[in-house]
């Protein structure tokens, strides 16, 4: 991905569709949206905030009052009813060492999350679960779960032994493509947040380890990782790719289109939102193609010494790829997969050679319709929503 199309990622584009930008119900003049604050700016906010929290209990107060901003901010300050998930299963397609099923399952009543669901071949029982998210990708024929990198990476995380879901961000895949969904809507980022929350609920329902549950993503996939592993203590591992910084807030609504950074009284910013993590195991992987370039002077150090409070500064790890560019590419699979195999139990040798190198071979690329969870065989419920505007919060 080149540095110059990072505006194009941040557009967050659905070919086709009208799509509506205002948020309802949000201060507007409060909302931190991308380069919201200058690299200076970001980085004097965190030597501020430093001071204000010295103790484990310090930060834990600190966390406390993020994640009650989150949940307010999304209009997630009280759940919504946890509606059955009635989960459509498509059919098992076997490949070297892991299986792909298509699978919808319901977040609320009539609305779907449209996912790829990856297993190791020889399945055993209370295997670790990991989510992957995606970011912004304004090409259909090359976005999100569909990506070649991507599906190599579901696949190889699943032969080391995990249960991996692959989910779509609101307003992307077939519901987009066939239903009328659009991404670039006002509730866009609490419908995604609640979507993430049901994912893990997901997960639990196939019998995953509720104690090893992990996340990545990179770029707004990113984003959607640190912003769950806030809010849910399920996620005992995260892994934000290219996207934690001091001084981007995320451009498009669904990171920052509603008011989760700052009122009247509150401010703070995606570093601080992504230490919650602490201490749970958490890496950062980083490049100097974007915003996530001075990691390892500002957001890395800051990080540290949250999780050195609670004696564990060695569980939250930076790789930094400096002449790297945005995405989930060859390196930055190189460097999760080590990490999420030490925290979750993993087989490492599934995935890496000997020598380093990525152990890919084998990977099915499948085309993107095969991908879809409603066909014939799997329609899409009659009572299913077919957009946004559809859809109701009990």
């Amino acid at each position: 991905m080149l540095a110059g199309s990072l505006s194009m990622i941040y557009s967050c584009g659905s070919e086709g569709k009208k799509e509506r930008a205002n948020v309802v119900g949000t201060d507007t003049t409060m909302l931190c949206v991308g380069y919201h604050w200058t690299e200076n700016e970001g980085r004097e906010f965190l030597e501020k905030q430093r001071s204000s929290y010295t103790t484990a209990a310090d930060w834990t107060k600190r966390a406390k009052q993020i994640r009650r901003e989150i949940l307010r901010g999304t209009g997630l300050e009280k759940f919504p009813e946890k509606c059955p998930l009635n989960p459509i299963f498509g059919d098992i397609r076997s490949y070297e060492g892991y299986q792909v099923q298509n699978v919808a399952f319901e977040s609320l009543p009539g609305v779907f999350v449209t996912g790829s669901l990856y297993r190791p071949t020889d399945a055993g029982e209370n295997l670790p679960g990991i989510l992957n998210t995606h970011g912004h990708w304004a090409n259909r024929d090359d976005y999100g779960r569909y990506r070649p990198d991507a599906q190599k990476r579901f696949a190889a995380m699943a032969r080391m032994g995990a249960i991996v879901f692959a989910y779509d961000m609101v307003g992307y895949g077939q519901l987009a493509e066939e239903y009328g969904w659009i991404h670039k809507h006002p509730e866009a980022l609490k419908l995604q947040l609640w979507n993430s929350i049901r994912s893990v609920d997901f997960l639990l329902s196939l019998g995953a380890d509720p104690t090893r549950i992990a996340i990545t993503g990179a770029s707004g996939g990113g984003t959607q990782a640190f912003l769950l592993t806030a809010v849910d203590d399920r996620i005992a591992v995260s892994v934000p790719v290219v996207q934690v910084s001091a001084h981007f807030f995320g451009g498009c609504v669904c990171e920052s289109g509603m008011q989760i950074h700052k009122t009247e009284n509150f401010q703070t910013n995606n570093v601080e939102i992504a230490a919650c993590a602490a201490p749970r195991p958490m890496l950062l992987i980083s490049d100097g193609d974007d915003w996530t370039k001075n990691t390892p002077t500002v957001e890395f150090p800051h990080l540290q010494y949250i999780y050195g409070l609670f004696n564990r500064a060695g569980a939250v790890e930076n790789v930094h790829l400096p002449d790297d560019l945005h995405g989930y590419d060859y390196n930055k699979r190189a460097a999760a997969y080590p990490f999420l195999a030490k925290h979750l139990g993993l087989d490492i040798t599934k995935a890496v050679n000997p020598d380093g190198s990525l152990n890919e071979r084998d990977i099915t690329i499948e085309e993107i319709r095969t991908l879809y969870p409603f066909d014939e065989k799997h329609p899409f419920p009659e009572y299913g929503i077919k957009s946004n505007d559809g859809v109701t919060w009990n």
